[in-house]
């Protein structure tokens, strides 16, 4: 399968889970966004390296990297590989001094915290995008495209589209409202429920 590569565009505090964020990439030839919620302490180790900031001690993701670089381990990509009920499953492509190539299964959290931290690229596939991605229009791309590329050490989420938890009681009309609504308020959490609801719907009706 083709790889299509991603780069990190934005990182905000989840609306819904406290103490999680939720971590948006994009295509880097495309208008498709790729929401990830993500754990508190994984968005401070991509945050932080984005920064350039340095902590006291070694963060974890530090530490591992430490590690590797010690035994000559590089790694070389990060691959979301595949998408089950929500959950996104990655691994890292690491070779070593005698040029061997490894690829280590990982939290995809984990996995994009070490790709900062080696400099290398992340890829996901098309039907990972087809499924959880999200389409820009023209207007919203221009605006992604003005955006500082760095990731600021704390950011403030935008206003977020207020919606009914239960969507179950709309109909696929109301939720492609929502879904366009949210979208354009980058409320890519609450967009990325709104989709999971539309795919359960589709599935179903394809049965």
């Amino acid at each position: 399968m083709k790889k299509i590569k991603l780069e990190i565009i934005g990182l905000s505090f989840s609306q819904t889970q406290s103490g999680a964020y939720a971590l948006i990439l994009g295509e880097e030839e495309g208008k498709r966004r790729l929401p990830i919620i993500i754990g508190g302490f994984e968005a401070q180790a991509i945050a932080v390296e984005l920064e350039n900031m340095q902590p006291s001690r070694p963060l974890t993701h530090d530490l591992f990297k430490n590690f590797a670089i010690e035994f000559d381990i590089h790694i070389d990509e990060v691959i979301i590989y595949n998408l089950k009920e929500g959950i996104f499953y990655s691994k890292l492509i690491c070779t070593n001094k005698e040029g061997e190539s490894k690829e280590i299964d990982a939290r995809t959290s984990d996995a994009i915290a070490m790709a900062v931290r080696f400099n290398c690229p992340i890829y996901s596939f098309e039907f990972i995008l087809s499924s959880a991605g999200m389409v820009l229009d023209e207007t919203e791309g221009a605006a992604e495209e003005e955006k500082p590329k760095s990731l600021p050490k704390k950011s403030a989420a935008k206003k977020v589209t207020e919606v009914a938890n239960d969507y179950t009681s709309l109909s696929v009309d109301e939720l492609k409202e929502l879904l366009m609504k949210a979208i354009d308020e980058e409320a890519y959490e609450t967009a990325s429920k709104i989709r999971d609801e539309l795919s359960k719907r589709k599935k179903s009706s394809e049965q």
